[in-house]
């Protein structure tokens, strides 16, 4: 007489839901507040807007990490990267909180790219872990659970810390950031040490496991991800992404420089984007991952990336003087919405791509793609803001976004860049 099988549980209820949800959100933490805040802060001190748009050469880890990629699968065990990134961006925070440069000091530029740098290292540690986990019918569900657990960072370093800031001033916020980063590191305490997301496990029966690379063979790692970075499905999804992002990208970079100069109060700004935006955008990941598991891939793809792109003109009704703070508020809060949505579903249709052996470095690959786009974006939004101003460049953004949308979906109708892909592609 054989057992019964174990019931399968809801993906919220998975044993390492808590620890994926804990290390998602302390990336979008210090993420949020460097992104909604920062910028702030600067444009206050006179920075301009072609200016503003060079911090993204502070994400740079965020578009290159696919380079280490390589080296963090064959070197470790995930608890001791996780340990050791987690602790030392928690050492950091509470280095800010002692330190408090100021706002528009270089000794914070070069924190800002240290934070990019560990949290986008724990970011490929994370990734890797989050693919052996999951199995296929879970992918859209655990993007959502990505997305919703990073927003909430967001909410918290975008929002809640910008409102510590205006209120009680750095030496506080920086504090609450090392207080918050350090209790994401109970998770990954409890995350045994022998598990079996150790990146050697399934190599271990074949052959002994091998503490560390040669320089030649870590070459060959770093020109084998490079080859399949070239390879047509991977090429083409990357372009696709260009297309989907671009747009959007680049309203989105404006939006809290473009508040600074309507002069919104910096907390009304935290509870409007950092609150209201990120609180809509959880329910946004929850929906994603319905629709997604209900409808498929090209469903979410097209519906929400033209709300989306939809509700990224409303910003530019907002820059010509219709609608006031209530617009505002209601633009923030339906792009929250419909951009997680489309963000969920774009991160499921990353991990169908990726190979089942290395997963992990082929969706840091496309997720270092994703960051090079904005990056891009941003910058294309800074110079054109400056040259023609809010109103045309929200214009042009809103355009790109709905061309983008619909490329997107009409090349992968015709042309489904791998079997895993054309298998969710509908229902």
């Amino acid at each position: 007489m054989t057992s019964p099988s174990a019931p399968e549980l809801p993906w919220w209820r998975l044993p390492h839901g808590p620890l994926l949800a804990s290390l998602y959100a302390a990336q979008g933490l210090p993420f949020g507040f460097f992104t909604l805040a920062l910028p702030v802060l600067l444009r206050e001190q006179g920075w301009s807007l072609k200016a503003l748009s060079l911090l993204q050469f502070l994400a740079l880890p965020w578009a290159l990490k696919f380079l280490w990629a390589p080296w963090l699968d064959a070197h470790g065990h995930s608890r001791r990267w996780l340990l050791g990134l987690q602790g030392g961006a928690t050492v950091l925070a509470l280095a800010m909180a002692v330190w408090q440069p100021g706002a528009d000091s270089l000794a914070l530029l070069a924190v800002v790219l240290l934070f990019n740098l560990l949290a986008a290292t724990q970011d490929v540690v994370t990734d890797a872990l989050a693919v052996r986990l999951l199995d296929g019918p879970q992918r859209g569900l655990a993007n959502a659970l990505q997305v919703g657990a990073y927003r909430v960072g967001m909410i918290l370093g975008g929002g809640g810390l910008m409102w510590l800031y205006a209120r009680h001033g750095s030496g506080w916020m920086y504090a609450a950031m090392a207080g918050a980063l350090a209790l994401t590191l109970w998770p990954v305490w409890r995350l045994p040490a022998g598990a079996p997301t150790d990146a050697h496990t399934d190599r271990r029966a074949a052959t002994p496991p091998a503490r560390s690379l040669a320089p030649a063979q870590a070459h060959g790692l770093w020109l084998h991800w490079w080859r399949r970075l070239c390879t047509p499905p991977v090429r083409t999804l990357a372009l696709l992404i260009l297309a989907y992002r671009l747009g959007e990208q680049m309203v989105g970079s404006l939006v809290m420089p473009f508040m600074a100069d309507l002069q919104v109060p910096k907390d009304t700004m935290a509870l409007i984007k950092g609150v209201a935006g990120s609180g809509t955008s959880l329910l946004g990941a929850v929906l994603g991952g319905w629709f997604m598991w209900r409808f498929g891939r090209r469903a979410a793809l097209w519906w929400a990336g033209l709300m989306q792109a939809l509700s990224l003109g409303l910003y530019a009704v907002v820059a010509v003087g219709w609608g006031g703070m209530a617009c505002l508020w209601t633009v923030t809060m339906l792009e929250g919405l419909a951009g997680t949505m489309a963000t969920v579903a774009l991160f499921a249709l990353m991990m169908d791509v990726c190979e089942p052996e290395h997963a992990g470095t082929d969706y840091t690959v496309l997720a270092s793609v994703v960051v090079g786009v904005s990056g891009l974006a941003n910058l294309l939004a800074g110079v054109l803001g400056d040259a023609v101003g809010y109103t045309a460049t929200f214009v042009l953004g809103t355009v790109l976004a709905v061309v983008g949308v619909w490329v997107l979906v009409r090349w992968l109708d015709h042309h489904p860049v791998h079997p895993r892909v054309q298998a969710v592609w509908r229902p």
